[in-house]
């Protein structure tokens, strides 16, 4: 057993790991964490498997695992007695490897916000990152302007970019315990979803916002939304630095996104009788 202390320490455990020839790297902690080790792991053949330690745990949720760390661990050697492993695909950003998404402008200021008051999350939570979008949306993030062009791998553009999320997996996030379905088909064994909101008008976004959250089709065929499914590369080029996040971690600001998908690159323990 260790302890990150650091950003990136997660990262070089499980390189270590896969260097000694492990089977299993387990990570007690929040989506931040299990990103870093899931990029230590990526074309080994050890495998990551998720216990739930953050404020959110969306990427164990999804997987089916429970908040309750006693429930998910016996999950979990259920899973891992019974040799239930899959290979899965994973999306990539200017080479950060990422489990369920990347999101590119509004919540990635977000994101930021909310790591400010990083000793607020655990106590607050969801709350916190309800009041942190608020604020965001209404007096942070400039919604008057495009913030960049996404260029897609067949050549056409969306030059009026405000806010994008390349989905790896489905739901983007939770809301207490609702799912924020952005592309319920979005999974583990198929190609990128990529979903970029083109108007952040008030009205047009909340309603936009609330379909997601209470329409169980996702946000396939919403105005005001640019919707590829299957997408295995794209680019954003922003108009200047433009925020983003990957897997809920803050990585600053950057001028050029480059996206990637790449199949069957590590492996995870799923609970058992658990389909992407």
């Amino acid at each position: 057993m260790v302890e990150t202390n650091r950003r990136g320490h997660a990262t070089q455990f499980a390189i270590d790991a896969a260097r000694q020839e492990m089977d299993v790297v387990v990570v007690l902690g929040g989506d931040g964490t299990l990103n870093e080790a899931a990029n230590g792991l990526v074309g080994t053949n050890c495998a990551l498997a998720a216990l739930p330690g953050g404020s959110t745990n969306v990427f164990a949720r999804t997987l089916g695992l429970s908040d309750d760390l006693a429930t998910s661990t016996r999950t979990l050697l259920d899973a891992m007695s019974a040799n239930s492993i899959m290979r899965i695909g994973l999306g990539s950003v200017n080479g950060r490897h990422f489990l369920f998404h990347t999101g590119i402008g509004w919540d990635a200021r977000l994101v930021r916000e909310v790591e400010k008051r990083s000793e607020w999350k655990r106590h607050f939570g969801h709350p916190l990152f309800v009041w942190s979008g608020l604020q965001t949306f209404f007096r942070i993030y400039d919604r008057t302007t495009p913030h960049f062009r996404v260029i897609h791998e067949d050549g056409s553009a969306i030059d009026d970019g405000y806010f994008t999320v390349v989905l790896n997996s489905n739901p983007y996030t939770y809301v207490g315990t609702r799912p924020f379905n952005l592309d319920p088909a979005a999974n583990l064994r198929r190609p990128l979803t990529a979903i970029t909101v083109t108007d952040m008008r008030a009205l047009p976004f909340l309603r936009t916002m609330f379909t997601a959250l209470f329409r169980r089709g996702g946000m396939e065929s919403v105005p005001a939304v640019d919707f590829r499914r299957d997408v295995s590369q794209l680019v954003i080029e922003g108009y200047g630095p433009v925020p983003y996040q990957v897997d809920g971690d803050d990585l600053g600001d950057a001028d050029r996104l480059e996206f990637r998908h790449h199949p069957d690159v590590m492996d995870l323990v799923v609970p058992v009788g658990w389909s992407s």
